[in-house]
C-alpha cells in the first residue's frame, strides 16, 4: 500500500494481514480469528453488492467471521496482484486486482475490486466491496 503511514493505514495493513493468516490456516473452526477481530468495531458493517453468491449486509465480528466462512467455501485461493491504498483522514479507498480459483469448479478469476471504507479509531466501521464483474464471479463459482 503507498499510501503514507498513518494510524489508518496500519490498522488496515494488520487487517490484511490477519484475515490472510486466517484464511491461509483454514478459517472458522482451523484458526483463530482474534487478529482480524482485533481490527473492526465491534458494530461493523460489510455490504456485498446485490448479483454476488454472497451478496448481503453483513454485521458486526461475528458477522465478518461469518462472511470469511462464506468465501472460504467459495474460494480455494485469493492472489492479490496489485493493491493500492488512498486515505483521507478515516475514509480509505483500496483498489484490488485480484486472482480467484473456485473451491468447487476449480476455475480461475482475474478481476478488480475497489473497496471504500471508513476507519475510526484504530478499528474498521464499514466495507463497501465493489467488483468489477458479478457476473463473472457467479460463473466462475457455478452459481449461474
Amino acid at each position: 500500500m503507498p499510501a503514507p503511514q498513518t494510524e489508518t493505514t496500519r490498522t488496515l495493513e494488520r487487517f490484511y494481514g490477519a484475515e490472510a493468516a486466517y484464511i491461509a490456516a483454514g478459517g472458522p473452526g482451523k484458526a483463530s480469528f482474534d487478529e482480524v477481530a482485533a481490527c473492526l468495531d465491534p458494530e461493523v458493517t460489510l455490504h456485498q453488492a446485490p448479483g454476488l453468491p454472497y451478496s448481503g449486509t453483513w454485521r458486526g465480528r461475528k458477522g465478518i467471521e461469518e462472511f470469511l466462512a462464506v468465501m472460504g467455501d467459495a474460494w480455494r485461493s485469493m492472489e492479490f496482484l496489485d493493491q493500492r491504498c488512498f486515505v483521507e483522514g478515516g475514509d480509505v479507498v483500496v483498489t484490488n486486482h485480484v486472482r480467484f480459483v473456485a473451491r468447487r469448479t476449480g476455475r480461475e478469476l482475474d478481476t478488480r475490486i475497489v473497496q471504500e471504507m471508513t476507519v475510526r479509531d484504530g478499528r474498521i466501521h464499514e466495507i463497501r466491496p465493489y467488483y468489477w464483474d458479478p457476473a463473472a464471479v457467479s460463473a466462475a463459482l457455478g452459481s449461474t
